[in-house]
């Protein structure tokens, strides 16, 4: 997805955004603007496309039905993971001068979880200076690491936060 302005992103970014990370679909639709400061959604919803976006994310398991008698939708913990590294995707801050750099050495016997980290890695604007050493700009130490515990590899992987890198 990159950091393409969809209404999907903007959906996961407003539940992620919200007190609860829950928002009753009858408030979203009649007062979206009310949300504009949590992205960059610049007008009117349409209830077709609204449908469309609101069905593909749970589809993808980032969102769901709240459990109660209102018509609501709450994120889930991979929506969360999905909304917060989207919030940091597509923050066009000024560079603070420090490099984030992410150098793993994940054995064989973990494999899948070497190429999810890889690919993830790419996906969020990750620059590979060597195979298991990747680079960025981005402030996103703190959700970096959570990603990395979540997934199970703290042990192989180390996140540096340096202003002092030569390349």
């Amino acid at each position: 997805m990159g950091t393409k302005k969809s209404l999907t992103n903007f959906i996961l970014l407003v539940l992620e955004k919200t007190v609860d990370s829950c928002v009753r679909l009858d408030h979203f639709i009649n007062n979206s603007y009310l949300y504009a400061h949590y992205g960059w959604w610049d007008r009117p919803l349409k209830k077709t496309e609204l449908a469309r976006a609101l069905k593909r994310l749970r589809e993808r398991g980032l969102i769901d039905f709240m459990e109660n008698d209102q018509l609501a939708y709450k994120l889930t913990d991979k929506g969360r993971q999905k909304a917060v590294w989207q919030s940091v995707i597509l923050k066009d801050e000024k560079w603070d001068g420090k490099w984030r750099l992410v150098i793993f050495d994940i054995p064989e016997k973990r494999k899948q979880a070497r190429n999810l980290l890889r690919r993830s890695l790419k996906k969020w604007g990750f620059v590979a200076w060597q195979k298991s050493v990747w680079a960025t700009k981005k402030n996103c130490t703190q959700v970096l690491r959570n990603f990395i515990k979540n997934v199970g590899i703290e042990n192989w992987v180390m996140v540096v936060e340096s202003d002092n890198v030569s390349k």
